[in-house]
């Protein structure tokens, strides 16, 4: 199986190399009030240039992060100078990562992969830092091919839940999950879907050290022990379809491929008035 991740120190060497770009994908969701492009300005990797999640989403949908077209996408990754050669590295600090590999692996491009532990490892390795505004990049031509079918919708997920088609686990933290907490999105009401199974995002990383994603056998175990089986199919859900990523990344990496991404997430779920809600324990169904 294909790890799909590259260390710092390889990154470290190939850094200004024509055939590779690294990518830093910071991004917050609205109620942290920070801006990933603010982020990148403080510190990034030499020679990195900043993958705007917002830019790289559906600007007509009502729903944040949602995919973009294939021509929309084709547009971003070009003007940031990566064309169907090139080698993409993505980092971020948090989880925004398997969201943007996810994107490019969609879109055709196999030459994609994360950096193990992201800029949190890079940093405490005392590895070199950038501050300032991204360098301008040559533009290329990025050839996108139709993506395959990974994508779930309301009503897929409607189904698994009332039928048992699928697992729909949600990848956001237990206090999001819950309600104990906002949803973390302007007018979007807390709580989840009933019947979702509750695996945070956090569960496939290395939280207390170096930040390294788990391996594929400690994220089984992890599925495991949430009463989620990865041998049947999955459709993985969260805030928006960011979070999400970092669970379809480890079942890929687990072997798995028989799983797909609710792209409107809770953001989509949360807002329909006819769709069932449960927060802390208090389920609402406009629909009754």
């Amino acid at each position: 199986m294909e790890s799909f991740l590259v260390e710092p120190s390889w990154l470290e060497a190939k850094l200004g190399s024509d055939d590779l770009v690294a990518l830093d994908c910071a991004w917050f969701v609205p109620e942290a009030g920070r801006s990933g492009l603010d982020a990148f300005r403080a510190e990034h990797i030499p020679t990195a240039r900043h993958f705007d999640l917002n830019v790289a989403s559906d600007a007509a949908s009502p729903y944040p992060n949602m995919m973009p077209s294939l021509s929309q996408f084709a547009a971003v990754a070009g003007a940031l100078g990566i064309d169907n050669a090139t080698t993409v590295v993505i980092y971020d600090a948090g989880y925004v990562s398997a969201r943007v590999w996810w994107m490019f692996r969609r879109f055709g491009h196999e030459k994609v992969y994360i950096l193990d532990g992201g800029l949190r490892r890079w940093k405490a390795e005392g590895r070199p830092l950038e501050s300032g505004e991204p360098a301008p990049a040559a533009a290329r031509t990025f050839e996108a091919t139709p993506p395959v079918t990974d994508i779930a919708g309301w009503v897929d997920v409607a189904v698994a839940l009332s039928e048992g088609t699928a697992q729909v686990v949600d990848a956001r933290t237990p206090e999001r999950f819950s309600g104990a907490l906002p949803s973390g999105y302007p007018g979007l009401a807390p709580g989840h879907m009933p019947g979702a199974v509750n695996l945070p995002w956090t569960t496939m990383l290395h939280q207390d050290g170096d930040y390294r994603f788990s391996s594929p056998e400690e994220a089984e175990a992890a599925f495991r022990a949430a009463g989620v089986d990865p041998d049947q199919p999955i459709i993985a859900t969260c805030g928006s379809g960011v979070t999400a990523a970092v669970l379809a990344f480890q079942l890929l990496r687990m072997g798995k491929t028989d799983w797909t991404i609710y792209d409107g997430s809770w953001n989509e779920w949360g807002r329909r008035s006819d769709l069932p809600r449960e927060s802390l324990g208090t389920a609402d169904n406009a629909n009754g």
